[in-house]
């Protein structure tokens, strides 16, 4: 493999949680007086951190969300999750050959650190996961689409930019990891292709993963930027 690093994003890359945050989300804040659909929450907020809903709520209706906002969301979240997480289907797979080859990975997500690991202890994925390896937005001053969160994770795992390979479903995930100089592989499970713009490569099964790393030569890193 020509990375030293594989970063993972979490929601929808690792657990197949965005559905159910964004369906939570879109009904919370439709309960509190601002009116959002389901489509409207994967639109907005899907793949930021939750400053980003509190700033956008305030810069298009001028109020404030209220200050338990974050508590009580979590809280649903958290319960749903416990009643329907599951892990994104191949995420093991990939896991256990970048285990299996020695290959260091982590995961960089702008869910809370408590959020990250709730997901994978309800998933199962927490025995791939060490407290090293687990890096969220509450790290850093700025999360996506700023670069600051994977350049803080690659700091902490040893490893240049150039180096890495970021996996993420989202367009500000996209746009951070390449803002970080880094490679990005654009998930498009739930994310149509023509939204990860600047992805280095695209895919749309996570069990193809494993096989698109070690495939890929190094003098074929210039050529695929295309998304090909």
């Amino acid at each position: 493999m020509r990375y030293d690093l594989v970063i993972f994003d979490n929601d929808g890359v690792l657990v197949d949680s965005e559905p159910i945050s964004n369906r939570l989300l879109a009904d919370y804040l439709t309960e509190l007086g601002h009116p959002t659909s389901y489509e409207d929450s994967i639109r907005d907020y899907m793949g930021s951190a939750m400053h980003r809903v509190h700033d956008l709520v305030a810069e298009r209706t001028g109020q404030r969300l209220p200050a338990d906002f974050d508590e009580v969301f979590h809280a649903r979240v958290f319960a749903a999750f416990e009643r329907e997480l599951k892990p994104v289907v191949g995420a093991v797979d990939v896991l256990e050959r970048l285990a299996a080859d020695a290959v260091p990975y982590c995961v960089a997500s702008s869910g809370s650190h408590e959020r990250i690991r709730v997901g994978h202890r309800t998933t199962g994925l927490d025995r791939w996961f060490d407290d090293e390896r687990i890096f969220s937005s509450q790290d850093v001053g700025r999360g996506k689409p700023e670069p600051d969160l994977f350049l803080h994770a690659a700091e902490r795992m040893g490893v240049a930019p150039d180096r890495c390979v970021v996996v993420e479903d989202s367009p500000l995930g996209v746009q951070a990891a390449v803002a970080a100089g880094m490679d990005v592989y654009g998930f498009t499970a739930m994310t149509p292709a023509e939204k990860l713009v600047g992805a280095t490569r695209l895919f749309g099964d996570m069990r193809e993963l494993a096989g698109l790393l070690d495939g890929i030569r190094n003098g074929d890193r210039d050529g695929d930027r295309d998304g090909n």
